[in-house]
Order: structure tokens, then sequence, then C-alpha cells
């Protein structure tokens, strides 16, 4: 199955929580400019929703624009949220999901209240601190601890692909904002080191398809 899932947050499936990160799909043509590739991944990521345990309805998308933007989704809107590159949620039932193709996921669960978060975070977005924003922000509507945080960084372009590590940028803020280590954790996959298995923005100068990170709240 072109997808993977994150021990540390496989740990919290107990407590509701769901998630994934598709790869490659290697029968989708992903040779032409991003709304055409979306389009033709769509049927397939709202799939993986199901398999979930969503409703494929229930697949809540950010209009992404490398910022710091963050919105807190109490219901499920009926377009992507415009100008956003973070989504937080305690709504149960609903999946939120982001594009990326050498940016990065960056997974945040609250173990005690159950709230979850999910960000798109590359040079640009890990420079305006966005995750740092992200957990005030969880802290402000949802009452989120430091020691009840969970943090996760999939795949992602870095050095020596990349000139920027912007990956130590992100676990940087995770941990400033109080997260124990053992809760911050980074898969260290460069998105660059297999394309079998990967889009790279870089690595296919733009024509190329988005892998789509999804979590959620199931109870």
């Amino acid at each position: 199955m072109p997808c993977m899932t994150f021990p540390a947050l496989d740990a919290l499936r107990t407590k509701g929580i769901s998630h994934r990160f598709t790869h490659r799909h290697p029968e989708i043509d992903v040779n032409d400019e991003r709304p055409k590739v979306i389009s033709r991944l769509e049927p397939w990521h709202r799939q993986q929703a199901t398999e979930m345990g969503f409703a494929p309805t229930q697949l809540c998308l950010a209009d992404q624009v490398h910022g710091k933007h963050v919105a807190v989704i109490d219901s499920m809107p009926s377009i992507p949220v415009p100008n956003t590159d973070g989504l937080l949620t305690q709504v149960i039932g609903l999946v939120l999901g982001i594009y990326v193709a050498d940016c990065g996921a960056v997974f945040i669960v609250d173990a005690r209240t159950k709230a979850c978060g999910l960000l798109h975070s590359g040079k640009k977005g890990s420079e305006l601190g966005i995750t740092a924003h992200a957990l005030h922000l969880m802290a402000e509507r949802f009452g989120s601890r430091p020691e009840d945080l969970h943090v996760q960084l999939a795949p992602c372009i870095r050095p020596p692909a990349y000139e920027v590590d912007f990956a130590a940028q992100i676990c940087q803020d995770a941990l400033d904002f109080g997260i124990p280590s053992t809760q911050v954790h980074d898969c260290g996959i460069c998105t660059t080191s297999d394309r079998n298995r990967f889009y790279s923005y870089r690595l296919e100068k733009g024509r190329t398809g988005r892998m789509l990170a999804m979590l959620g709240r199931l109870a």
C-alpha cells in the first residue's frame, strides 16, 4: 500500500486518533500542473480517508500559500480553507489534510484533549514560525499543555539535497514550546531519497504529485 504511518502516532490510536501519509501512486500520471494533478489524486486520497475510518466527504483541506496562518475548524467547510497552511480541530469524525511535495507535514496531537493539528511548513513557513504559532493557538483554543502534546514530522527535503534544514527548525520550535523531547519525532527521511516512493517538487521541477498528510479524531 503506497502510504505510511508513524509509530509515535500509532500509539495514540487507542485514544481515537488516526493518521496516514500517502506516498507516490504508481499508476497516476502527475507530469502536469498542480491543479490537474490534485484533481487526479483526489479520488484516491478520499479513499485513503475512508480506509482510516472517516467519511470521504469529511476530508478538510487547505488552500496552502506558504504562510503561517492556522485555522481552527469547528465544522466541515464546503471548500478548501483559503490562504491557510495549518488546520486545527477537536471535532470527532473530521479528518484534516495537508499536501506536501518537499515541504514538511507537521502532525500535532494533544493526547489529553484529543485536539489535532496538521501544518504545511517548508522553508518560508518554518522561518515564519508556523509550528510555534499553531502550538500557542492550541493552548489558547483547546487548553493544550506542552506535556500532553506529541509532534511528528513527515518526510521532507533535507540537506544536502536542500540548502536549508527547516526540519531542525520545526523540531526546535516544538521543544522551545516545552514539549518533552521524547514526544517530538522526526522520521528523518528526505523526499529526494526515493523517487519511486515520494514526489519531489525540486527533483521533478514542479511537475509532480503531492503526498497527503491526514490526521483526525475518530472518537
